[in-house]
């Protein structure tokens, strides 16, 4: 595992109970701006917030915090540097069987391996995609194709979605919103 890529800390995630009063309080407290908010499969909402304007997030508030569960955290997650990057941690986690439980995303604004350490906790790692979609947005994508098919893969599922354009261009977008704060 010593030849991997570089990454970093980039977003973490929480679980609430009361999500009104979480989302209001952490906005309230470090000015996050609302990127992107919608509901999971279940039903649960979620918000999307950063404080970065080249990050389409860099916190998620998540309703759905079990009763009585000890951990809020919903995922920590690391950015790297490209497609290559993230395929060089799946294939690591797919050839070691490192993890017993892992799943493939494209958000279309990222290409994501998702998985959960020894303790049950999850973990993203994730590269950034030249497009923007609203989140949540997701489909598995297949990380044996190379660069150029998931290029085209990820090209051909944005562009079905009313909310794609360029990810530079929502980027100035909230850059302009965060400094007329």
């Amino acid at each position: 595992m010593a030849n991997l890529p570089s990454l970093s800390l980039h977003h973490a995630g929480i679980w609430v109970t009361d999500f009104d009063m979480m989302v209001a309080f952490y906005r309230a407290l470090f000015g996050f701006h609302v990127s992107d908010e919608g509901t999971y499969p279940d039903g649960g909402r979620v918000i999307f917030l950063t404080i970065d304007p080249a990050s389409h997030h860099t916190f998620v508030i998540g309703e759905g915090r079990p009763e009585g569960a000890p951990s809020t955290i919903n995922q920590l997650s690391f950015r790297t540097d490209g497609l290559a990057a993230v395929r060089s941690f799946w294939q690591v986690l797919e050839g070691e069987g490192a993890v017993a439980r892992k799943y493939t995303r494209c958000h279309g604004n990222a290409w994501s391996v998702y998985f959960w350490d020894p303790e049950d906790n999850r973990i993203e790692i994730f590269a950034d995609t030249p497009w923007h979609v609203n989140q949540p947005f997701g489909e598995p994508i297949d990380f044996t194709l190379d660069d150029a098919e998931i290029m085209r893969f990820t090209e051909e599922l944005v562009k079905k979605d009313p909310s794609y354009r360029p990810f530079d261009d929502w980027r100035a977008d909230t850059a302009a919103a965060l400094r007329s704060r």
